[in-house]
């Protein structure tokens, strides 16, 4: 499952992966926009995404990560939004990735700065959607799910196996409850590291 944070509509897609076959489940977004309380809003995104993750039960979910930009404010709410659809998942012992919004458009398009409307014509075309969503947030989550599925199951990975992968830039960065990618972990493949 992906999702693209949003505090006015959130963009969610799952996809079913079948060896090499790649199929749409759903896809489509949370309406927040006339919650007009901030915590409302939070309280909507953490069951309408957990209600998302009881139905469909994928086995991992992807997000994409806050962007930086120079609205504090909108960076701040985007963040809150992103780690309560994050708890939601997690706290049904999902894995969970994060993705940089480059990274996504990247994978799906093939550069880091197109426009959602070209990012939504190629999801629209990979997965042969005949009918586009309303709005592009929901093609936004779908992508963030295309990208984790190249990025987890790609040339690269299958070619030089999942670690080197990921130190060529191939692989996701990781959250789970099992700490995936926890610091100890870290300084444990890298003892020549010294913190101070």
């Amino acid at each position: 499952m992906g999702i693209d944070p949003g505090t006015n509509y959130m963009g969610y897609g799952v996809l079913e992966v079948e060896g090499r076959t790649v199929r749409t489940v759903v896809l489509g977004d949370i309406d927040l926009h006339r919650l007009t309380d901030p915590y409302a809003k939070l309280r909507h995104i953490f069951e309408r995404v957990g209600a998302l993750a009881d139905e469909y039960a994928p086995r991992e979910v992807a997000l994409e990560s806050p962007f930086f930009g120079e609205n504090v404010q909108s960076m701040l709410k985007l963040g809150r939004a992103q780690g309560v659809a994050m708890a939601a998942v997690l706290c049904r012992g999902l894995q969970v990735s994060e993705y940089a919004p480059t990274r996504i458009k990247q994978a799906i398009t093939g550069r880091g700065a197109a426009t959602k409307e070209q990012v939504a014509a190629i999801v629209c075309r990979t997965l042969a959607i005949d009918r586009p969503p309303k709005r592009l947030d929901a093609t936004d989550g779908m992508a963030v799910a295309l990208c984790h599925y190249f990025a987890t199951s790609g040339p690269l990975r299958a070619l030089l196996g999942d670690e080197r992968a990921k130190g060529l830039g191939g692989g996701p960065k990781s959250v789970s409850k099992r700490g995936s990618q926890s610091w100890e972990q870290f300084l444990h493949a890298h003892p020549d590291r010294e913190i101070k």
